[in-house]
């Protein structure tokens, strides 16, 4: 498979005894009342427009009026649970201003807009099925990213709060272009971190998609994070490719600028960077990581003719006879971790 190329459709993978006793230690276990099977009972819906027309792929649903008030109630008490802990006392100042239902990719999310009617602040989240591969991800991200990642999930539907940023896409065409070349060369050091956390974390389709760009201002400059949005491609692809975002033709620009941008020793550096940044985070949730780590052992995450191919490219980019020894996705990110921590030290910065 090319690296470039379209993936495959991934199937669900449920979630295990051991994965949910982790969730439920962790406090991401949430009782509601809505789940996604609820909200595909939709009655009609009508396609939703950028500011550009051109179609978002989104499309906004509508329910029976007596649905609609059930539903309703159970979103908001969703939001005071990513928000506020649970904390109703404020639920009556709720509103939600739409439900929208995407049918491009794997995961056919919804996305809920929440706004609060004494000030008009608003939010979203997400409501999804809960696959295993992806809540793994989006834990390997909560402690080997600098991001923390707030999610719920209750039986089989998983609730995601919505990551602020600008998708990598539209970034590209529309806001690269007018970046001074500072702030280009800044956006490749981020690439470069990026593109490490990934490959290392087992991230895979990074896509620019699948990704966003926050711009963060700092005195009279600005400072650029990328950061992942889609963590449905955890430990799932055999193709080694497949987790280094700078493969895909899609963020070719961004590869690009790195080359432009940065000489092979900053390149380098900013490795080295990250990878010892990664081995303290690493050290800073010793526990907690090895419990996901058992909790994913015991979890099927991809077929095993990705798993044997994964644990032979690893094995001949490496030659860490730990990777070979793998007998499991979860093997495989250990064997990568342990590799970082042998091999790199905790002097790097920002």
């Amino acid at each position: 498979m090319s690296s470039s190329g379209p993936l495959l459709k991934k199937q669900y993978y449920p979630i295990s005894a051991p994965l949910y006793a982790y969730l439920e230690k962790y406090r991401r276990v949430a009782k509601t009342n809505v789940f996604y099977d609820d909200l595909l009972r939709f009655q009609g819906s009508v396609v939703v427009y950028d500011s550009n027309k051109e179609d978002t792929l989104w499309v906004r649903v509508f329910y029976n009026e007596l649905e609609k008030k059930e539903i309703d109630l159970s979103l908001k008490k969703i939001y005071t649970l990513l928000h506020s802990d649970g904390d109703e006392r404020n639920i009556i100042n709720l509103t939600v201003d739409y439900i929208d239902f995407c049918t491009f990719g794997n995961s056919k999310p919804f996305r809920v807009k929440i706004r609060n009617l004494l000030n008009d602040n608003y939010t979203h989240f997400y409501v999804k099925i809960a696959d295993a591969s992806r809540i793994f991800g989006l834990e390997l991200e909560h402690i080997m990213s600098p991001n923390s990642i707030n999610f719920l999930v209750h039986k089989e539907t998983l609730i995601e709060e919505h990551i602020v940023g600008i998708p990598g896409d539209v970034f590209l065409k529309h806001h690269l272009d007018k970046c001074t070349e500072n702030e280009k060369a800044q956006i490749a050091k981020e690439f470069v971190k990026f593109n490490e956390r990934c490959m290392i974390g087992l991230l895979g389709d990074m896509r620019s998609y699948n990704f966003v760009v926050i711009p963060i201002y700092d005195y009279d400059h600005i400072v650029y994070k990328i950061r992942a949005i889609d963590f449905d491609q955890q430990c799932y692809e055999g193709n080694f490719k497949l987790y280094k975002p700078h493969l895909f033709k899609e963020n070719f620009r961004f590869t690009q600028l790195v080359k432009e941008k940065l000489m092979k020793n900053s390149i380098e550096q900013y490795q080295n960077e990250e990878r010892s940044i990664l081995v303290r985070r690493i050290a800073g949730f010793e526990e907690r990581l090895g419990e996901l780590l058992q909790a994913m052992k015991a979890s099927e995450l991809s077929p095993s003719i990705n798993f044997e191919r994964l644990r032979r490219e690893t094995y001949e980019v490496t030659f860490d006879k730990n990777f070979k020894n793998a007998t499991s996705m979860s093997d495989i990110v250990e064997a990568a971790l342990n590799f970082i921590k042998r091999n790199y030290h905790t002097h790097g910065g920002d």
